[in-house]
């Protein structure tokens, strides 16, 4: 396969043809609305908030009801593909077609009473994003994609932007839960890129920001130190929105490899050559 991303690609690849991937973007959908109305059942009023041990990197039973919701619809429509889910791990037999399911993306955020999370729901063949759907309850909005349907919000087709320069651009990015350990952190690229463009996000769920990149709200976003359920679904969306999809140190995509650089395709370039040219902060400027 091409480094970049190539969910038509993918698709043929796997052998499913248009009609397997639009009863399996639906399944997608429906279990990501699912997870999403358990979320809001519990938003603003949490009974259990516990830590995984990293600074910042929490569950709360909400994560837990919403997965298990989900999990249960994908095992009775899909039971012979596996599933990675963020809090149970993996279940199923081990195959080319996987589910990655993350129920509450963005679970500091939820915690806190700020409304930006979501359930994920993503698949992928032999480890490249296919199909998925990212349900974002707070907004009342949907996303969802196949390859051969392209991308959604809710019932209406969606697209990447059109710019071109770093200059005109608004990008987003993160930083991981290992973010107090390690020097390749994000940090300096974050003040780099801010001097550069018209502004730098950070909203704390990587399936919304890729959203709001195949929606075109967002015109990029690069992130290090994610996980596949983090990145199935929106890598999907906006590669299946006409986007770029890649890792933003050698433009390959591997969803193991926790990087990724997701933009409207005349920014891509750009963008990795100024992330190219960063080096990290000195860890005594932020008590590393």
């Amino acid at each position: 396969m091409s480094t970049a991303l190539d969910c038509r690609q993918v698709a043929r690849a796997a052998q499913l043809d248009d009609s397997s991937q639009r009863q399996l973007a639906g399944i997608a959908r429906t279990a990501a609305n699912l997870g999403a109305v358990v979320l809001m059942q519990h938003y603003g009023r949490l009974s259990s908030i516990k830590s995984k041990g990293r600074v910042g990197d929490l569950v709360t039973n909400a994560d837990l009801e919403a997965e298990q919701v989900v999990l249960d619809f994908l095992r009775e429509h899909t039971p012979s593909i596996a599933i990675l889910a963020e809090e149970s791990g993996p279940s199923g037999t081990p195959g080319s077609l996987c589910w990655c399911v993350d129920p509450l993306d963005g679970t500091t955020n939820f915690a806190h009473g700020y409304p930006f999370f979501a359930t994920s729901v993503g698949l992928i063949w032999k480890g490249q994003p296919l199909l998925g759907s990212v349900a974002v309850p707070f907004l009342n909005e949907t996303y969802w994609c196949s390859p051969h349907q392209g991308s959604f919000l809710n019932d209406t087709p969606i697209q990447v932007s059109d710019c071109s320069t770093l200059q005109d651009s608004l990008l987003v990015t993160g930083f991981a839960y290992d973010r107090h350990e390690v020097i390749d952190n994000n940090y300096a690229e974050f003040c780099w890129l801010t001097h550069r463009c018209r502004g730098v996000r950070r909203g704390g769920a990587a399936a919304v920001d890729l959203a709001f990149v195949a929606t075109g709200r967002l015109d990029g976003y690069w992130e290090r130190g994610l996980a596949p359920w983090d990145l199935a679904a929106g890598a999907a969306l906006v590669a299946c929105a006409g986007g770029a999809v890649g890792d933003y140190k050698d433009s390959s995509f591997d969803i193991e490899g926790g990087r990724i650089l997701a933009t409207s395709p005349g920014l891509h370039a750009p963008l990795k050559q100024e992330l190219d040219k960063v080096s990290a902060l000195h860890p005594n400027l932020y008590g590393a």
